[in-house]
């Protein structure tokens, strides 16, 4: 398994004394706050507990495993990321690096959409059922898998080019999230919120880079 998706789930998981902590926060949770630290530099318990849609208890547990990762540190401004967790997220922005949110459209089934970039992961991807699946348990309708090869987008083992007649989000999917031969996308979508659009397509990637070294 990549060595920056362990430590997630290091984070997620962490067992103090032999003992399993319950959490109430998965992965993409940790991810997410990464990304946030990313963008603003400094953020605040009261921001993570908004932006990830976590209570209180939950936010200050997620912000301890962080720290007994040394991935984040805390400061007078806020908490921002450590030497270590700049490594890391660097190292997911090589797997992540693009993602982008987008209207409904005839490929997903709800009115949320989100979708994300996965690099060199078409390999691992099988029937793009996994990716649903996970997506459901986040919460949300369902994710649709593309597979980009040859300046188009293909439904997983069909063949079959989904985007033949959308050349308006074709064109958009590759304008924005710059994909290449052999890049999974993943959207998640949702009837009620784009925040679990986002947290579904989130969690389908993270899933789908953890399966890449069982193939």
């Amino acid at each position: 398994m990549h060595t920056y998706v362990k430590t997630l789930q290091n984070v997620a998981n962490y067992a103090a004394n032999g003992m399993q902590s319950f959490v109430s926060f998965d992965m993409v949770h940790v991810f997410k706050t990464l990304q946030l630290i990313e963008v603003y530099g400094h953020v605040s318990r009261e921001m993570l507990c908004d932006e990830l849609e976590l209570g209180e208890g939950a936010t200050r547990t997620l912000m301890k495993h962080l720290k007994m990762q040394n991935l984040i540190e805390s400061t007078n401004a806020g908490t921002k990321m450590s030497k270590k967790g700049n490594a890391l997220f660097s190292e997911f922005l090589s797997s992540i690096p693009y993602e982008l949110s987008l209207s409904k459209c005839s490929i997903t089934l709800g009115k949320h959409n989100y979708a994300v970039l996965v690099k060199q992961m078409g390999s691992t991807v099988k029937s793009g059922i996994e990716q649903r699946d996970v997506a459901i348990k986040m919460g949300a309708s369902g994710a649709t898998t593309l597979l980009f090869m040859d300046n188009k987008f293909f439904i997983p083992l069909t063949g079959f080019d989904a985007l033949q007649n959308e050349f308006r989000l074709s064109k958009q999917l590759i304008e924005t999230l710059h994909p290449e031969d052999g890049d999974v996308i993943i959207i998640g979508t949702d009837h009620h919120s784009e925040k679990k659009a986002e947290f579904a397509a989130k969690s389908a990637a993270l899933m789908t880079i953890m399966n890449h070294e069982k193939h």
